[in-house]
């Protein structure tokens, strides 16, 4: 065995691997409610799914409301043209399907059975399918060969009241289509204006041809060719109604005249069609989608080789613009599903061109650009269309498609506030997204600056970035400015972006006596001499930062991107500790699937007294009322009401009679452990008296190892996402984030930072 089958044997043990392992498949089915008590099975079953199946007998609307049929999509094949692999029958498609099923999963939380049904006959197929329609909310056909594909498809649009969408044609379609317009777009070109040459005339090549006619090329400017020569008038050979419709008049020509002056080619046929010496004879920058797979009908480099200035795309994922269709169809079928389409019409699908293009236009986000390395995400002549994993596809093209849908009348189920839907769509992918709209909507009435002491992090520069964009407070960045410029250059950010700013230079700011001087006055009784003070100003940006929020050139710093909280906290201390304002505690949000939880203090107190934690209880009280989220606090300890007499459990008592004897408008309960804290059954048997009901969703530590310790392993076990950690008692003048922070992070402890803390408790 040669290397190279060597490594194919790798590389299919692995793709087998995967299939079986550690359970056979790629799907398995979980129950959405309870099923834990009679009472559970009572309602799951008879006799309460009576109530619901008359509900729906009296109205078929409220299928929607009791069933999970409106988000429930049926992946139908019968393994006639799968995936680059031909007819292989329905059973041997299964993996392709339940692949499919996964995407849609995965990349728009839709549930998929996946159908694999073994007919041959088209119109016997769309009738099986059309028995299906009581229960899916849409269909998505796969892999039928043409032209039985427009066969069933067409049986099926006419007779069902849900969505069919073939996705070898439309999905297909749709990628290509909004790569074309940024081609356009790049080019300088109209569609009205251009003529394409394409190969194959299989479903997915009528379908993008179709698709570009309704984007505004002319019927007359397109040569099809199939493996028979060019779909001319009067040919008999292979021919059927779709290829038809693109029948030139004439005779049979040759793919080396009609490519001639050509400014797009699109082939979706077979590996090595389109030669080198033909693109030659292209129009100036050509724009060469070579799709088949795996091996397209050219390769991009022989495409560049004799034509730099072409634009290329390919359906491969190892050379730039993968035309892929996971860019559509879990968002269309999303959009369509919410709005209860009847179909998916030509504005639906307009629409997800449009926004599948307008998106590869913005800047990607810090996200995308984890997932994707150190690929340049720029739009360009290598990225004409976003990858599948910007999360942003689902707000931006499913927000499109329900809009379409609406306007054209096929809406069963209307949206009536169209931006608090795409708000919760962004909320199902970004998870911070909901629990922060409270704050993010506050941060819209302020108009603060906010100064990053790390200003050349990349983090700190894309945040920057989305602060500009969505709220109205002003980042300020220290560092140099030319490391500023090409870290946003280099990331994809708009030229005008760093002249919106204001950038602090360490090295050349004109402040620089000033600053130094009052960092001086303020610290020359602890030991800092002038030239102390010059040596700290010129290299430490923390202390730059404080400096600023001091003299009130900003109204919140936000650092910590690297180096130890503590080392930061000192520089806070120093420059902005008052008798009013004092640190007292880190408090950290965790959003779980469960819902969220606080956990306090993760950083400031090693070990903290009762007056402390009593004051870590209050401040935890007020921060957590500017989520929207009423408190109730467990105060932890090894210590269960009362039954050990440990050191925090003296403390955490103590703490509790402080607090007793104070006016707190919240709940609290305590000394307790952590398990009846989140465990309601449990707190009720040992101490049934208990001042709160459910699970607390705050949690205060005497001890910071514990608390980070928990936060850690709510973080890394339970798959939390973290806010924070929010510096308590300071006024929100200073936040200090730690090293694992995301730039979608920084984003929002600046929404945090840039509204005042509201006094509740």
């Amino acid at each position: 065995m040669d290397r190279d089958e060597a490594a194919q044997s790798i590389i299919r043990r692995a793709a087998l691997d995967y299939h079986e392992f550690p359970q056979p498949g790629k799907l398995e089915i979980r129950p959405t409610k309870p099923m834990a008590s009679p009472r559970d099975l009572a309602r799951a079953y008879s006799p309460g799914v009576a109530e619901a199946c008359l509900a729906i007998s009296d109205n078929p609307l409220d299928a929607a409301r009791f069933t999970s049929r409106a988000n429930l999509v049926a992946v139908v094949s019968n393994g006639t043209a799968a995936l680059g692999l031909g007819n292989i029958g329905a059973l041997a498609s299964k993996p392709i399907m339940e692949g499919k099923a996964v995407l849609f999963k995965k990349f728009a939380n839709i549930d998929c059975f996946d159908l694999e049904i073994d007919e041959q006959d088209p119109e016997k197929l769309a009738e099986h399918v059309i028995a299906l329609e009581p229960t899916f909310g849409a269909i998505n056909l796969e892999d039928i060969k043409a032209p039985d594909c427009f066969i069933v498809e067409k049986i099926c649009s006419e007779r069902m009241g849900i969505p069919v969408f073939h996705d070898d044609q439309h999905g297909t379609a749709i990628v290509v289509a909004a790569a074309a317009v940024n081609a356009m777009h790049l080019t300088g070109r109209d569609f009205k204006d251009i003529t394409i040459v394409s190969t194959g005339g299989g479903a997915a090549g009528i379908a993008c041809l179709n698709m570009l006619l309704k984007m505004g090329v002319k019927r007359e400017n397109v040569w099809l060719h199939d493996i028979h020569g060019l779909v001319h008038e009067g040919r008999k050979e292979d021919m059927n109604p779709q290829k038809e419709a693109y029948a030139q008049p004439g005779k049979n020509r040759d793919l080396s005249e009609t490519i001639k002056g050509a400014d797009m080619f699109l082939g979706l046929s077979g590996p090595g069609v389109l030669k080198p010496e033909l693109v030659k004879t292209m129009a100036d920058k050509p724009v060469v989608f070579a799709l088949a797979n795996p091996v397209p009908e050219i390769m991009p480099e022989e495409v560049l080789e004799v034509s730099p200035d072409a634009i290329v795309a390919t359906g491969r994922s190892d050379y730039p613009n993968q035309v892929n269709n996971v860019l559509c169809f879990p968002f269309i079928f999303r959009g369509a599903l919410d709005v209860g389409a009847t179909q998916i019409n030509d504005a639906m699908k307009i629409a997800c061109v449009e926004g599948i293009a307008q998106l590869a236009r913005m800047t990607s986000t810090a996200e995308t650009a984890a997932v994707y390395g150190d690929e340049q995400l720029k739009f360009g002549p290598e990225y004409l269309i976003p990858k599948p994993f910007d999360a942003r596809l689902q707000h931006v093209v499913a927000g499109a498609v329900a809009k379409a849908a609406m306007e054209t009348g096929v809406a069963t189920r209307p949206i009536g506030d169209l931006p608090s839907y795409e708000e919760s769509l962004k909320a199902a992918v970004f998870r911070s997204a909901m629990i922060m709209r409270p704050v993010f909507e506050a941060a819209r009435t302020a108009n603060r600056r906010i100064v990053f002491a790390e200003g050349e992090d990349e983090r700190v520069v894309r945040a920057a970035f989305a602060m500009l964009e969505d709220t109205t407070d002003l980042p300020v960045l220290i560092g140099r400015p030319e490391v500023i410029e090409r870290r946003s250059e280099s990331i994809g950010l708009p030229r005008s972006f760093s002249s919106r700013l204001e950038i602090v230079n360490p090295e050349a700011d004109t402040r620089y006596r000033e600053y130094w001087e009052t960092y001086h006055s303020v610290m020359e009784r602890r030991g800092v001499t002038p030239d102390i003070a010059r040596a700290v100003l010129r290299t430490n940006s923390t202390a730059i930062g404080a400096v600023m929020v001091y003299r009130g050139e900003a109204d919140s710093l936000i650092c910590g991107t690297f180096g130890q909280y503590s080392w930061h906290l000192g520089y806070v201390r120093q420059m902005l500790e008052t008798e009013e304002l004092q640190p007292n505690g880190a408090l950290s949000l965790l959003i779980q699937n469960s819902g969220p939880l606080f956990i306090a203090d993760t950083q400031v107190f090693p070990e903290a007294s009762a007056a402390e934690i009593a004051e870590i209880v209050r401040a935890s009280a007020r921060h957590v009322r500017r989520f929207g989220i009423e408190p109730k606090i467990a105060l932890c300890s090894n210590s269960q009401f009362g039954n050990l007499e440990t050191a925090s459990a003296r403390r955490m008592r103590e703490a509790i009679g402080i607090l007793d004897r104070s006016d707190c408008n919240f709940i609290y309960e305590g000394e307790m452990q952590l398990d009846a804290a989140l465990d309601t059954e449990l707190r009720q048997r040992i101490f049934p008296n208990a001042r709160f009901e459910g699970k607390a969703n705050v949690l205060v530590f005497a001890n910071s190892e514990v608390a980070s310790a928990v936060r850690n392993a709510v973080k890394t076990v339970a798959d939390g996402l973290e806010v924070g950690p929010i510096l308590m008692g300071m006024g929100n003048r200073a936040h200090i984030v730690t090293p694992s922070i995301t730039a979608r992070g920084l984003v929002n402890i600046a929404a945090l930072a840039g509204t005042p803390v509201q006094h509740y408790a």
